[in-house]
């Protein structure tokens, strides 16, 4: 008879008579080829056998698992792309896909993506996880290989968190970023399953996220290969050096968003890092007219800056007097950038 999937699609299996049913089933072969065994009640084992069965039966067990969570809505379908829709909290920044266009290209979607039922549209689906898929088949013009799933809100962001987890090109801030919108909407209990991590990495990715500027983020970048150290110089300098608007003024220009996107990371870094003198051999400050005023020596732990008296005899003296008013205005300039 036929029999209709869940899903609309339609298979042809035959009506098999109620004495048969036996013998269909023990030809099947069961997952992980462990057969299984009818079993007398009243059959006694022997000592010698005993453990060998219970180590079958543990077998058996564990196959019936894998088969029972195969068949639990894992049916691979085709859809349209035009009918999914995103997962209603971004994991990913917008970033290049060629590669994934041309192994899609020319060996077909491998992995099926995993989408459920619109909670607001039934005639349209929602993704969980396979966004680049479904933008890269989409691009090809191609339907798009799905399993379809009854999630909740929260299964579907423990999900797409998790499958995220075992994907090595989802770089620190993406990830940082999916934990900082997960914690707006989701208990703390969900978006540490989500993402499996403890407590504490998610305080620090968190407490990281809301230092920085969403668009100073967007500006740079996923940034891959730039962990979570990286970041927080970023915070750290932007909180004591240099401002958030020059930093995105910056990271905004035409010379920088022509770089990919690690080297935009580099470039605002090392933009707003003090401008420190060159180390090597002492340098030497003068005037336009040659007069030496000082000389200038650095090293990891100190700066000395040397004045010769017998060049500039009142100098030195005044350089000590304005040292408390240059340091006062140095601090001025801390406040109002962290102030901006």
């Amino acid at each position: 008879m036929s029999r209709k999937h869940i899903l609309g699609v339609t298979t042809n299996a035959p009506d098999t008579p109620a004495s048969d049913s036996r013998q269909v089933k023990n030809r099947s072969m069961p997952l992980l080829g462990v057969a299984r065994k009818e079993r007398d009640p009243s059959t006694k084992l022997t000592a010698n056998i005993g453990n060998a069965l219970r180590e079958q039966n543990d077998r058996l067990g564990r196959a019936e698992e894998i088969e029972r969570r195969l068949a639990e809505g894992q049916a691979v379908v085709e859809l349209d792309p035009s009918v999914i829709e995103p997962s209603f909290i971004r994991d990913r920044m917008p970033g290049d896909i060629d590669g994934l266009l041309a192994s899609i290209r020319e060996q077909g979607q491998q992995v099926p993506i995993l989408v459920r039922p619109h909670p607001n549209d039934p005639a349209r689906y929602q993704v969980a996880f396979g966004h680049r898929r479904l933008r890269a088949v989409a691009e090809l013009g191609l339907a798009v290989r799905a399993v379809v799933r009854d999630l909740t809100d929260e299964q579907l962001v423990v999900a797409q968190g998790q499958e995220n987890n075992e994907r090595e090109d989802l770089t620190f801030i993406e990830k940082a970023r999916f934990a900082h919108r997960l914690n707006r909407q989701f208990p703390r209990e969900i978006v540490i399953a989500a993402m499996s991590i403890d407590k504490s990495n998610l305080s620090k990715m968190l407490i990281l996220v809301d230092a920085l500027p969403p668009e100073l983020i967007d500006a740079i970048g996923a940034a891959p290969g730039v962990g979570r150290p990286s970041w927080q110089q970023l915070v750290e300098l932007l909180e004591t050096v240099s401002s958030s608007a020059e930093a995105l003024k910056y990271a905004s220009s035409d010379a920088v968003q022509v770089l990919p996107s690690a080297d935009r990371f580099k470039a605002v870094l090392a933009h707003i890092k003090p401008k420190r003198i060159a180390r090597g051999l002492p340098g030497v400050m003068s005037t336009p007219d040659g007069t030496r005023i000082a000389q200038v020596a650095e090293s990891k732990s100190k700066l000395e800056i040397t004045i010769d008296r017998k060049a500039t005899p009142d100098f030195a003296a005044f350089v000590l007097e304005q040292l408390p008013a240059l340091y006062q205005a140095h601090r001025e300039k801390l406040q109002r950038n962290q102030g901006a």
